[in-house]
């Protein structure tokens, strides 16, 4: 089965059978291995890629299913020397140890900030309406999807929370 998607910005063609994942799809005839597999459940949220806009697990939709989709993977967000801003985050603030989950929770972040951007409410939102403040809670909440096995969770919140405080800064400006 033909499946065409843009992938980090260029057009590509896949030939693989109806049952294969786009997490393997990926890993395996694109070579993209930055996503990573980790529990082949979507309960880790180590294979999160960006799908139209949204973040996914990839590991739970079929390849087919997304033909003509526009997917983003850590690939397509930056490049050594050409970093993007959640990337710099991670590393300043430490915000990984082994690396594994990294991936997957640059993508989540990435697309938590464009929900935030667009005044989506999460659980612990104040109200159902309107931006909601971005606090420590507010992003750990929206990133509770994304496991680190080796615990690097306040880290991984000051790197967004840099990322969140550096654009509110330049928007005051």
């Amino acid at each position: 089965m033909k499946t065409t998607l843009t992938i980090n910005g260029e057009r590509r063609e896949i030939e693989a059978e109806a049952r294969v994942t786009l997490l393997d799809a990926l890993r395996h005839e694109l070579g993209l291995t930055g996503t990573k597999k980790g529990c082949d459940h979507g309960q880790c949220g180590a294979c999160t890629v960006i799908v139209d806009g949204r973040r996914i697990n990839s590991c739970l939709t079929l390849l087919c299913a997304q033909d003509g989709a526009d997917v983003v993977t850590i690939e397509g967000l930056g490049e050594p020397g050409r970093l993007s801003a959640l990337q710099a985050a991670f590393l300043s603030q430490d915000g990984f140890q082994c690396g594994y989950c990294t991936p997957g929770q640059i993508c989540s972040a990435t697309a938590m900030l464009g929900e935030l951007e667009q005044g989506w409410p999460s659980w612990v939102s104040e109200s159902l309406e309107g931006k909601a403040p971005v606090t420590r809670q507010e992003i750990s909440e929206r990133m509770s999807g994304n496991l680190c096995r080796c615990a690097a969770y306040p880290n991984i919140v000051d790197a967004i929370a840099s990322v969140v405080d550096a654009r509110l800064a330049e928007a005051a400006e």
